[in-house]
């Protein structure tokens, strides 16, 4: 919690000549807590509140977002006739001191640089070969010890594996929202319904597993994964908080083989179908995660979205796209996801 020490800081920064003289809690509701804060200024004695938000479930569960509404309270509490006004959002730092966050009208992340070739290069060589050469079996090996790794790290949280089924689903940046963005004449919206409650259904089944719930990367995909030529990796742009379930990762990488070779041959086969076997193949056995296959139906679902969506690969065909968006469909209705037979998904 916040140092009054700390506060007294802020407000003297804020409002000159201030003097802090008390804090005091004044309740709790479903989202967070109130405290009244009073302090002495050279205008007379100011109560004010100050808010914070519980740090678990109710989609409060990261830093980031909390900031999000606390920012949205700032900029449009003003705006609404008779509403209170709001004064400031407070970032608590590492310190233990207090900085103003508010009033930005757009934000920025500045960051490293990546240096190497993204892996959808290696995607766009496969296309050329009957099977995989020693440099692409070496790098599937390599994505598949990275997400080993990762993925060992567990947390107990029911709230937050509920999060990952709920945010694949109905989060902007993810199936729903990526069907949003579709232009029209792909599918229909009873189409895109459809796929969208068999995932509604997927989130019950997975509900009972929130024990699977694990470190991720959350957006596993070839233009995120950047090789230098002595074969190490960099990743790129970490998304939807920390943890989740292992098939988003999973799903996030695999799709785009299944993507790429229909995007050329129509089907799923040479190296890229090898590359599919292969992933597998050494993911569940280095992890001895069979279960893997039990829970990837709603993360292709999401995944297939986004590579048919000709917004994001305008190359594709249209046969092809409702190829990939059948394949999702099937997917969905089986119980679990058979690696050899991806092309009979599309059937």
């Amino acid at each position: 919690m916040i140092r009054e020490d700390a506060l007294e800081a802020y407000l003297t920064k804020a409002f000159e000549g201030t003097r802090l003289v008390r804090v005091e809690r004044i309740g709790s509701g479903a989202h967070g807590t109130g405290f009244s804060i009073t302090f002495d200024t050279p205008g007379g004695r100011k109560e004010y509140v100050l808010k914070s938000l519980d740090a678990e479930g109710l989609g409060h569960d990261y830093p980031s977002d909390r900031a999000a509404v606390f920012l949205l309270a700032f900029n449009e509490y003003g705006a609404l006739p008779r509403h209170v006004k709001p004064l400031d959002v407070l970032s608590l730092q590492a310190d233990g001191s207090l900085k103003s966050v508010s009033g930005g009208r757009e934000y920025f992340l500045l960051m490293e640089k990546a240096d190497g070739v993204s892996y959808f290069h290696d995607l766009e060589q496969m296309r050329h070969k009957d099977g995989l050469d020693g440099r692409d079996r070496e790098r599937i090996l390599s994505l598949v010890s990275y997400l080993k790794e990762i993925h060992s790290v567990r947390k107990e949280s029911r709230a937050l594996y509920w999060r990952k089924l709920r945010d694949t689903i109905g989060h902007g940046e993810c199936l729903m929202g990526v069907f949003d963005s579709y232009p029209d004449g792909v599918i229909s919206h009873r189409e895109m319904a459809d796929i969208e409650k068999l995932c509604v259904d997927w989130r019950a089944r997975l509900k009972p597993l929130h024990g699977r719930l694990c470190q991720v990367h959350g957006d596993f995909h070839p233009g995120n994964i950047w090789f230098k030529d002595s074969g190490e990796f960099v990743l790129l742009d970490r998304s939807r908080g920390p943890w989740g379930e292992a098939a988003d990762d999973v799903t996030a990488l695999t799709i785009n083989y299944i993507f790429y070779s229909i995007m050329y041959s129509d089907r799923v086969e040479g190296a890229f179908l090898e590359a599919l076997t292969l992933f597998y193949d050494a993911y569940i056995g280095s992890t001895g995660d069979e279960a893997i296959l039990s829970v990837v139906a709603p993360f292709y679902a999401f995944r297939g979205a986004v590579v048919a969506n000709p917004a994001f690969y305008p190359a594709l065909t249209l046969k092809q796209r409702l190829a990939i968006l059948g394949l999702v469909r099937n997917v969905l209705a089986a119980e679990r996801f058979d690696p050899a037979k991806v092309n009979d998904y599309m059937a």
